[in-house]
C-alpha cells in the first residue's frame, strides 16, 4: 500500500496522458468531500461539500475545502459534477460559484434542486446540467458515464470517468439496500459491466469500512416507528437530517397512519421537504403537514414535529429545546426521536442534548436504545461484494476518516487487489494515474477553510487557540500609564479580569512585580510600548501561575505620556 508523507513536496507536472487525482476534503475526516481531477490542462470537480465544526472549534460555523490551488485555474474548471444533496458533498458550492459563478453543476434532478435553493440564498444562479442514471455526457477531455446508488437520499449518482488514461469510478455515499424504500438499486449490473471494460482506479466510500457485515434494510425501521407511534401520548418530536428524505417518508407514514399531523421547524427542513414533495420524491397524503404556527389548536396526542439537530448542533431546533431557548417548550411526556447516526465527534454535544431534553421529562428514543436509524454507506460485507464485482486495478479509499480508510484499503487487499496498488491518501496528496497505475507524487495545500458568519478564511488556527484559552481560562486586561521619557509608571496598573475565577482586588499583589520589572528595563534602556507589554505580560502570567495554576489570556495596554 502506497502512504502519505509529511515531508512531500509540490507535485511535478503532470506528464503527458496522465490523470491526476488531488482529493482537496473527504480524507481523514467525515465531511468537506471534494476531489479535482486533471487530464490535458483541463479540470473535473467531483462534489463541493463541508464539514461541521467540533467543539475544539468555537464560534465556526462551517469548514470549507481550501480552493487554493485550483483559485488561479477556475477557467479550466469543465463543471462540478454532484453525487447526491447531503451538505457534506455540496454544502460548499455557493463558496466556490463565489470565485466564478459559471462553473456548470452536474448533477440528478432532486441534488441540483437542492443546490439551487441554497445557491438563491447567495443570489448565485447557476449553469446546470441534469442527468440521470445511465445518462453519459463529454465534459471536455472527461467522458462521464452516471450510474444509480443507494444512499440515505434518493438520486444518488457513482460516476465513471473516462480520459485516455484510463477509467475511473467514484462511488459517492454508497450502500446496497436490496429493499430501498424508493425501490432504486445500485445498479450492479452497471458496475460489472465497467468491469469488464476495465476499472484503472476505483475511489471507494471507506465510512462503514469497519462495520462488519450488510446494512439493515431502510424498511426495517418503519415497524419500530410505528410501535414509538403507538405508544406515544403527548407529542412526538422528530431530529433528522434536512435532507433525510426516506426517512421523513416513513415518519409521514407513522403519522398518517395514528391519525397525528406534521408540521416541519427550522428554514432548512422546510425548504428540502418542499423540494421533494414537489419533485414527486416525498409522498404527502392530503392534509397531513400542516403550518407549525396551527399546532396550538390540536391536541398533543395528534401532533408530530419534524425539525434539525440530530447531531447536536447548538443553533439547531432540537438544541435550543433543549435549553429552553425555543418557542417549543418539551414538557412530560413528550417522545423525541433521534433518526440519525453520531457522525464521529458530535457523540458529546448529541448526549447533552439527550440529557437535556429527558430533564424536561421527554422520552427520548435513540439509536442506542431503539432501531431508528440505519447508515446509508456499505458495510464491510457489501464493500468485498462490490470489490469483487468491479475488480479495480487500483484503489484509493475515500470519506472517512483514518481508521476508515486503512480498514477499506484491508478488505480491497483481501478481494485481490494488488497492496502496492492502493492508494492510502489524505487531504492535498496528489496521486497520478499514468501507464495504469496509481502513485503519490506530492501534495499541494488543503488546510481548513473556517467560515464564521459573514466571514470565510479570516479565522485561523491562532484565532482558535486564543478562542480556546478565552473559554478555558477567561482573561485578565492590564492598564498601565508610563512616562515615555523615564519608563516609569504614571497611572495603574489598572486590572481587569473576566472568565478567570481571580478577584481584580487580588492583583495588588502583582503590583510591585509589574514596578520592579519596568524599572529595571527602564534601566536597561528598554522603553519602547511593545516590549513594556510583553515584560508586563511576563510578570502577570508567572505570578498567575504560581499563584492560581492557571493561565488565562493577558492583554496588557501600554499608554506612553
Amino acid at each position: 500500500m502506497s502512504h502519505p508523507h509529511p515531508e512531500l513536496g509540490a507535485p511535478p507536472k503532470l506528464a503527458k496522458g496522465g490523470l491526476r487525482v488531488t482529493p482537496l476534503g473527504g480524507l481523514g475526516e467525515i465531511g468537506r468531500n471534494m476531489t479535482v481531477f486533471e487530464f490535458d490542462g483541463r479540470l473535473l470537480i467531483v462534489d463541493c461539500g463541508v464539514l461541521f465544526p467540533e467543539e475544539e472549534q468555537p464560534g465556526i460555523d462551517l469548514i470549507l475545502p481550501d480552493f487554493t490551488s485550483i483559485k488561479d485555474r477556475l477557467d479550466d474548471i469543465e463543471g462540478i459534477v454532484l453525487t447526491h444533496g447531503h451538505e457534506d458533498h455540496i454544502g460548499g458550492v455557493p463558496y466556490l460559484l463565489r470565485l466564478k459563478p459559471d462553473i456548470p453543476l452536474i448533477g440528478s434532478k432532486l441534488t441540483l434542486a437542492l443546490i439551487e435553493a441554497k445557491l438563491q440564498e447567495h443570489r448565485i444562479r447557476p449553469y446546470t446540467l441534469e442527468v440521470a442514471e445511465g445518462d453519459r455526457e463529454g465534459l471536455g477531455p472527461f467522458d462521464c458515464e452516471f450510474v444509480a446508488v443507494n444512499h440515505s437520499i434518493p438520486d444518488a449518482l457513482a460516476v465513471a470517468i473516462r480520459t485516455p488514461a484510463g477509467m475511473v469510478v467514484a462511488t459517492g455515499d454508497f450502500k446496497m439496500d436490496q429493499l430501498p424504500m424508493d425501490g432504486r438499486l445500485t445498479d450492479l449490473h452497471a458496475f460489472a459491466r465497467l468491469s469488464e471494460e476495465g476499472i484503472d482506479l476505483l475511489l471507494s466510500d471507506s465510512t462503514n469500512a469497519e462495520v462488519p457485515g450488510f446494512v439493515p434494510p431502510e424498511r426495517d425501521i418503519s415497524n419500530v416507528l410505528r410501535n414509538v407511534f403507538a405508544s406515544a401520548n403527548k407529542r412526538i418530536i422528530v431530529a433528522s437530517f434536512a435532507s433525510h428524505v426516506h426517512r421523513i417518508q416513513q415518519i409521514l407514514d407513522a403519522a398518517h397512519e395514528y391519525g397525528r399531523r406534521v408540521a416541519f421547524v427550522g428554514r432548512s427542513m422546510v425548504r428540502n421537504m418542499g423540494i421533494a414533495r414537489d419533485l414527486g420524491y416525498l409522498r404527502v397524503p392530503a392534509g397531513l403537514v400542516v403550518d407549525v404556527k396551527t399546532l396550538d389548536d390540536l391536541p398533543d396526542e395528534e401532533v408530530v414535529l419534524v425539525c434539525t439537530g440530530s447531531q447536536g448542533e447548538p443553533m439547531a431546533a432540537l438544541s435550543r429545546m433543549a435549553n429552553r431557548d425555543h418557542q417549543i417548550r418539551i414538557v412530560p411526556g413528550d417522545t423525541v426521536i433521534l433518526a440519525s447516526s453520531l457522525i464521529p465527534g458530535n457523540e458529546n454535544a448529541v448526549y447533552r442534548v439527550i440529557n437535556g431534553l429527558t430533564r424536561w421529562g421527554a422520552n427520548v428514543v435513540h439509536k442506542g436504545n431503539a432501531k431508528v436509524h440505519v447508515s446509508g454507506h456499505a458495510s464491510a460485507g457489501e464493500l468485498l461484494y462490490f470489490y469483487n464485482i468491479c475488480k479495480p486495478k487500483n484503489l484509493m479509499p475515500v470519506h472517512g476518516e483514518w481508521r476508515h480508510l486503512r480498514a477499506n484499503a484491508e478488505l480491497g487487499a483481501l478481494t485481490g487487489v494488488r497492496k502496492d496498488h492502493i492508494v492510502i491518501a489524505e487531504d492535498g496528496v496528489v496521486v497520478d494515474l499514468i501507464d495504469g497505475r496509481a502513485k503519490i507524487v506530492g501534495k499541494v495545500q488543503a488546510g481548513y477553510v473556517y467560515v464564521d458568519g459573514l466571514s470565510v478564511g479570516d479565522v485561523t488556527e491562532t484565532h482558535l487557540k486564543d478562542r480556546r484559552i478565552l473559554g478555558d481560562e477567561g482573561f485578565i486586561s492590564v492598564f498601565v500609564v508610563v512616562d515615555s521619557s523615564t519608563g516609569k509608571i504614571v497611572g495603574g496598573p489598572t486590572f481587569h479580569a473576566r472568565g478567570s475565577g481571580i478577584d481584580d482586588s487580588a492583583f495588588n499583589a502583582v503590583t510591585p512585580k509589574i514596578e520592579e520589572s519596568l524599572a529595571r528595563s527602564a534601566a536597561d534602556g528598554v522603553m519602547e510600548a511593545h516590549q513594556i507589554q510583553q515584560l508586563i505580560r511576563r510578570s502577570v502570567g508567572k505570578w498567575v501561575s504560581d499563584t492560581y495554576r492557571r493561565r488565562p489570556m493577558i492583554l496588557p495596554v501600554v499608554v506612553e505620556v
